[in-house]
């Protein structure tokens, strides 16, 4: 009956509805058709169109008629029903075939330089699998929703092109894209050229040249310097030939500078051959000279470095950056950095700075940093206009791993398909593929603005690091790596088997390579000196046409009335009515820096509303009908050569996002750049971030940040989430002037500390401990007055000093309120509250001279809210010891050392913080 049905529709047009009406009643219903078309219908679900077309609302029709359109085309007289629909078929599963190919074929390419494992021989790759036979080799097909070839094509010659180009030593994923146009773009270059390119006989030589500097580097390192740990590149010659095609071809493509970030393997290479730096600067680090140039330093693998590199299409800069043990967490660095540069050089086309991320392969897919990279890479406030990301796939990860324990994926990429980012998997071993790839990503990137991947499938000849023993755990794979010549000799044979070079030529480049060695000159590249940025007073006059423009709104903008009677507020406050609170003085910081060509950037989550509706730096129109519009920012209006001014709403992320801003504010010197977390403990999530870069930048890598840190900290009785802001642990970070620490408490503090950090060029991260109750307390205000011609203190006093005071007390942050409050309830007037608002450096002058004033001075309390073994006690007790006279002693007034940053029931939390404050008084 089946049969009979389709013969009369191939034979009589006329009937094709019957077909089309059946399929549509499948679709709504299988069980509504009978078994045989069921059958049918669910072996054409999957198949694709014959025109490449791909419509969402009818994702199957097109099959159907494409199948009927080939039963149609005119037979000989001899070919029978039954013969057009077995040639329609066959057609059906040529394009099953080709589907695969596309989708999977790259899993049998031949990327392994070892060939130490069997190559996959996949089913569905072969023709017996569609129910082809041999006797159908010579049947030709249509190959219209190809581009193998202009038109029909013997099955044989189909199989031959998608082998060529699908399982060679390049292979590509990009079926998983779900835009046609990019789906089909790929198709194209690689189906129309068979994933092969040509270049000239001096672009071959240059990638054997490029792989002779990488291997002769490596060998006289090991030579010269035997037993030190470098993290051999060999085994990824390779990469050095990707990186400098990167650098060449993407200047043909108007990029003008690249920031790579990378871990330890074959960064010395990197360095060297592809960032510029001096031979003599790396020769010195391996034998120990200028060791004293930073405070601390670092090893040799870690750090960066930055050259213009001349290519035919002009210069490009091309920076490596630092980058600690701490693998993938450079990423987000990179971004930050790419962004900086972007934003200076073309802030409407990002694609003139191109970030680079260099991935292992068990790193790529082990840490959890790259996936939240991955989620900046397309959103507003963090997007670079796509990211090349190179895996050195070692096949291996770390030395002593088993694939099967690495991951659980296939492929160490495939962490990448969650933003659709194609993948080009390239064996290692052929650089004229790997050139290829380059070219791919690099063209992709510039008409789709997005990231690819490639995947340099190589080797690593040693272990983890030099000292390592690979076959104790590795032992076939480790035979096959003692075996393989390597890459360049590789690669010279097949140009001399070509007759591109002679065995002479050859040689000579390798000579070449040795002499360079021994001839290293000097590095005479020095930093650039910083420059003072010169930053005005702000006037009251200026502050109050200030304060009028950022709480001004377009005439008809409706506010929600919660916002509204914020802004409201502000307007009082521009005019005197009201003092500052905390929103309004932090605004009017950002307008007068913005005025005087300031940049200032802040992202976190919820930071253009503010965790604690404090901020609204964005206004949303409440009558606005669609999503594009109905959002004014006042702080875009404060003059006419404003600096920038943006606001993000982050992604769920605090690593990611926050070294982003770190990388960011390392290249953008005039910028005032914060990352708000958006409760204090948040930054948790970002410990490494801290650590590593803006604890100990510094004193690594001479690398200056001026990134603060805003972090919003105080008990409030909700709990022990989101309490605390852990303040002891950036004391215990704090050394060598490598940053500041404060807990400011009044609105004219925070303005001045932050006119301060964007003023200064002796540039260091900035950790605010930010309030969340003192927002709105009554207390902490200041008035326009107090914001003009001042400073930031770093100790406040209260009232009066009464120099017959016996007790003292020092306190920071919220608790003075709640001491002062005290203090007047129980009519207190001999005890003094001294304010500490800059922790770090710790303001011992100051201090000294403050406790000068009190000559019976017999005791001081520390007070605070946190737990002893929290908050700042362990960190001020000696510096307070050592101020102190000898008649006076020094005691603790706060809870008892604690596991947890808060009691988690707020009756608790009010018993014990009212006992601290009456043991703060009590003799």
């Amino acid at each position: 009956m089946l049969i009979e049905k389709l013969q009369s529709t191939f034979l009589f047009g006329a009937n094709a509805p019957y077909v089309e009406e059946q399929y549509e009643s499948y679709l709504a219903d299988p069980a509504s058709v009978t078994e045989e078309w069921r059958a049918y219908f669910n072996a054409l679900r999957e198949t694709p169109a014959i025109d490449g077309s791909d419509r969402d609302d009818e994702p199957h029709l097109p099959v159907v008629s494409n199948f009927i359109e080939l039963a149609r085309r005119p037979r000989s007289a001899s070919s029978s029903m039954e013969g057009g629909l077995a040639l329609a078929r066959k057609q059906v599963a040529v394009q099953s075939l080709i589907a695969a190919f596309r989708t999977i074929g790259t899993r049998s390419a031949s990327l392994d330089p070892l060939q130490w494992t069997t190559r996959r021989l996949l089913p569905e790759l072969t023709t017996a699998y569609y129910g082809l036979t041999s006797s159908d080799l010579s049947t030709r097909f249509s190959t219209a929703d190809t581009y193998l070839f202009d038109g029909d094509a013997t099955l044989q010659e189909i199989m031959t092109a998608l082998e060529e180009t699908y399982t060679g030593t390049l292979g590509a994923e990009f079926m998983h894209l779900a835009d046609a146009n990019e789906r089909h773009w790929w198709e194209l270059r690689f189906e129309s050229s068979r994933a092969k390119r040509s270049f000239s006989v001096e672009r071959k030589r240059r990638f054997l040249e490029r792989l002779t500097a990488a291997e002769g580097l490596e060998k006289h390192l090991h030579s010269r310097y035997v037993g030190q740990k470098r993290f051999s590149l060999e085994g990824g010659e390779s990469l050095i030939v990707l990186l400098d095609e990167l650098v060449r071809y993407g200047a043909s493509k108007a990029v003008r500078s690249i920031v790579m970030g990378m871990a330890h393997r074959g960064r010395l290479n990197v360095l060297v051959n592809v960032a510029g730096k001096p031979l003599h600067a790396l020769f010195d680090e391996f034998e120990g000279k200028n060791a004293e140039a930073l405070p601390e330093g670092d090893v040799k693998y870690h750090k960066g470095y930055s050259s213009i590199t001349q290519t035919d299409d002009g210069p490009v800069e091309v920076t490596l950056a630092f980058n600690p043990s701490h693998l993938e967490v450079v990423n987000p660095v990179v971004q930050g950095m790419a962004r900086a540069k972007a934003d200076a050089l073309a802030p409407d086309d990002r694609a003139t700075v191109l970030p680079v991320e260099i991935h292992g392969d068990a790193a790529m897919s082990g840490q959890g940093i790259v996936m939240e990279t991955l989620s900046l890479s397309r959103t507003r406030g963090h997007g670079t206009g796509g990211t090349v990301h190179v895996v050195v796939n070692n096949q291996i990860g770390f030395t002593t791993s088993d694939p099967r324990d690495m991951r659980s994926s296939f492929y160490a990429t495939d962490i990448v398909k969650m933003i659709e980012a194609p993948v080009l998997h390239v064996n290692g071993d052929d650089p004229e593929a790997v050139a290829l790839a380059v070219h791919l990503a690099l063209d992709y990137r510039t008409a789709f603005g997005r990231s690819v991947v490639i995947d340099l499938v190589c080797f690593r000849k040693h272990g983890h690091q030099e000292q390592d023993t690979p076959a104790i755990t590795q032992p076939l794979m480790y035979r096959a790596i003692a075996a393989h010549p390597g890459a360049r000799t590789v690669y010279a044979q097949k140009l001399v088997k070509q007759g591109l070079m002679t065995l002479e030529q050859v040689e000579a480049l390798v000579d070449a390579c040795r002499k360079s060695f021994s001839g290293a000159p000097a590095d005479t590249k020095s930093a650039p000196a910083l420059s003072q940025v010169h930053l005005d007073a702000p006037s009251p006059e200026r502050l109050g046409m200030l304060a009028r423009r950022i709480s001004s709104v377009p005439d008809g903008y409706a506010l929600h009335p919660l916002v509204n009677k914020t802004i409201a507020a502000r307007r009082d406050m521009a005019s005197g009515k009201k003092p500052l609170d905390w929103g309004m003085a932090e605004h009017l910081a950002f307008a007068s820096l913005l005025a005087q060509g300031i940049d200032v950037r802040l992202s976190g989550q919820d930071s253009a509303r503010g965790t604690f509706n404090h901020r609204h730096a964005m206004l949303h129109n409440q009558t606005r009908t669609t999503r594009s519009d109905g959002v004014f920012v006042p702080l875009e209006h404060v003059g006419e050569k404003q600096g920038r001014f943006t606001v993000t709403n982050s992604i769920l992320s605090e690593a990611a996002v926050l070294a982003f801003e770190y990388g960011y504010s390392t290249v953008n010197r005039n910028a005032l750049v914060i990352w708000e977390a958006q409760f204090g403990d948040f930054a948790n999530g970002a410990q490494v971030v801290i650590d590593q870069f803006i604890a100990a930048a510094r004193a690594k890598w001479g690398q200056q940040s001026g990134l603060t840190l805003f972090l919003p900290h105080g008990q409030e009785g909700q709990g022990p989430e989101h309490a605390s802001a852990r303040l002891e642990r950036y004391l215990q970070l704090s050394a060598q002037d490598n940053m500041r620490v404060t807990q400011p408490t009044t609105p004219a503090q925070l303005f001045y500390l932050l006119h301060t950090q964007a003023a200064s060029s002796d540039m260091r991260p900035l950790i605010v401990m930010t309030p969340k109750s003192l927002l709105r307390h009554p207390e902490a205000i200041s008035t326009m007055a107090e914001l003009s011609g001042g400073a930031f203190h770093e100790i406040l006093a209260e009232g009066e000093r009464v120099e017959r005071s016996e007790s003292l007390i020092v306190a920071t942050g919220k608790v003075y309120f709640d001491l002062l409050d005290y203090c007047r309830k129980h009519a207190i007037d001999a005890t003094p509250i001294i304010r500490i608002e800059q922790l770090y450096p710790f303001p011992a002058q100051q201090l000294a001279a403050e406790l000068a004033h009190y000559p019976n001075l017999k005791r001081v309390a520390w007070c605070q809210e946190e737990a002893r073994n929290q908050g700042a006690w362990s960190f001020v007790e000696p510096q307070l010891r050592e101020l102190l006279p000898t008649r006076a002693t020094l005691s603790y007034v706060g809870p008892s050392a604690s596991a947890s940053t808060a009691p988690g029931y707020h009756a608790i939390h009010a018993a014990r913080h009212a006992d601290v404050i009456a043991r703060a008084f009590a003799k």
